[in-house]
């Protein structure tokens, strides 16, 4: 009754204290590519001031909630892209979690988080790029969501591990989905074609090792239109020895120039402005293609750095995540892991590095995860995937045990879990699972916990 008390007066200050931060953050446009000292403060970051304003980061609740967050930034799991999973959070366990995955400059990302609740709520989803750096709790954020949307788009800018955190605010409950997919960044530069046609890749050595490709070749019929892949000014119409007809196009917008070579002949003039899918020119062989047959070779330059791979910003994209997910009656469910030994993995694939094997009998918590592969977690609060079908659900009775003596039925498998209750020697339960020396059972009045025999 007491614990109770509490979480209703949480509940009222919360609601009482926070809906003043709230109004602020929903007139926050988001995050941006983190510039330095100086960046925007994200929604994340201003409800957490306001926890601490409001002193709620004392409260048992607050402190979970901001213990989290910080853990879903050192215990991420690694995924690929396109992906999708659902999960489940809890109104009295604050919930974060934490996705890497490998992302390339040129790339455009897309989270959509979709939630089904009792209450609206909101839902911060932040984007971290991970630097060796840096501390793994002090990841360098590079974007964050507005905070009256479930969706999040950006484009990246460095080759690097990034990883996504999604962490609802205090007392909300729901189910949520979450899908991740890839774009290009820039359109295709010949007209109907794809990266599927691109047939010499970015680093190909050239002249016997003397230099190396500094772009993609697309080979099409000559006079195919060659067609800029963003808006911007035509910086430069003319004739170089190895790229013949050229053109350079200035995408001011993100710093850089792009290269247009071998051209049968030319659509623009210096000085123009272009619209995404305005023809530059026209595909052939002139320069140092003489000898093969038409082809746009592209390149991008930017400023700064010189030559930089052009496919990850015009390759196909990912399409929509596939992933069948986990029914949503499964959520929260107590399964134990039903084959000899089984491995959670950081990773929903059996590539994935192994994070702990488990014996059978182990029992286990579904967080979320697809109908492959489950995201669980163990009584210690170490999670990761585990295959669908190495587990079973723990409601079936393995045996039947009858205590020799008084027995504490304490809430986890851990030495500090607090005493739910008493249990008298001759007590006959049902053993579910076990864990760490631990025994899940369950009482004749159906209630569930721990035992150390």
């Amino acid at each position: 009754m007491k614990n109770r008390s509490r979480y209703v007066l949480l509940h009222k200050l919360v609601s009482f204290a926070v809906p003043g931060a709230i109004v602020l953050l929903q007139a926050c446009n988001g995050v941006g590519p983190a510039t330095g000292l100086f960046r925007s403060t994200s929604p994340h970051e201003q409800y957490e001031q306001s926890l601490k304003s409001a002193k709620l980061d004392r409260t048992a609740l607050g402190i979970d909630w901001l213990d989290v967050a910080q853990r879903a930034l050192r215990d991420s799991l690694q995924i690929s892209i396109p992906y999708r999973e659902s999960g489940y959070f809890a109104a009295g366990r604050p919930f974060a979690v934490g996705y890497r995955l490998n992302a390339q400059r040129g790339d455009k990302l897309i989270i959509r988080v979709d939630i089904q609740g009792q209450k609206e709520g909101q839902v911060f989803i932040d984007v971290f790029e991970l630097d060796d750096r840096a501390p793994a709790n002090r990841p360098n954020l590079v974007v964050s969501s507005k905070a009256d949307t479930n969706q999040l788009e950006w484009e990246v800018r460095r080759t690097r591990m990034h990883l996504i955190r999604i962490q609802p605010e205090l007392l909300r409950s729901g189910r949520y989905t979450i899908a991740i997919s890839r774009e290009p960044l820039l359109s295709f530069p010949v007209q109907g074609r794809t990266s599927r046609q691109i047939s010499s890749f970015f680093g190909a050595s050239r002249d016997g090792g003397q230099r190396r490709h500094e772009g993609v070749d697309i080979f099409a019929p000559r006079g195919t239109p060659a067609l800029a892949v963003t808006d911007g000014i035509i910086s430069r119409v003319g004739v170089n020895e190895l790229g013949g007809n050229i053109v350079f196009l200035s995408d001011n917008a993100r710093n850089q120039r792009l290269y247009y070579a071998h051209l049968d002949r030319w659509h623009v003039t210096d000085g123009q402005r272009v619209s995404t899918g305005d023809t530059v020119g026209f595909v052939g062989n002139t320069g140092n293609a003489r000898t093969t047959g038409p082809h746009l070779h592209f390149g991008i330059y930017s400023g700064g750095e010189g030559a930089v791979d052009p496919l990850p910003f015009i390759r196909l994209g990912s399409g929509p995540a596939r992933q069948p997910l986990l029914a949503a009656g499964r959520l929260g469910d107590s399964v134990r892991v039903a084959v000899n030994q089984a491995f959670l993995r950081n990773a929903p694939h059996g590539d994935g590095l192994i994070v702990r094997s488990l014996p059978k009998t182990a029992a286990l918590t579904i967080l979320g995860g697809t109908a492959d592969w489950l995201r669980v977690a163990l009584p210690d609060g170490i999670t990761g995937y585990l295959s669908n079908n190495a587990v079973e659900t723990a409601a079936r009775s393995l045996r039947q045990l009858t205590l020799n003596k008084p027995t504490d039925l304490v809430e986890s498998a851990v030495p500090s879990a607090a005493v739910v209750d008493r249990l008298p020697a001759g007590a006959v339960v049902d053993v579910l699972g076990a864990f760490n020396g631990y025994q899940l059972i369950r009482q004749r009045n159906r209630m569930v916990g721990w035992i150390r025999l």
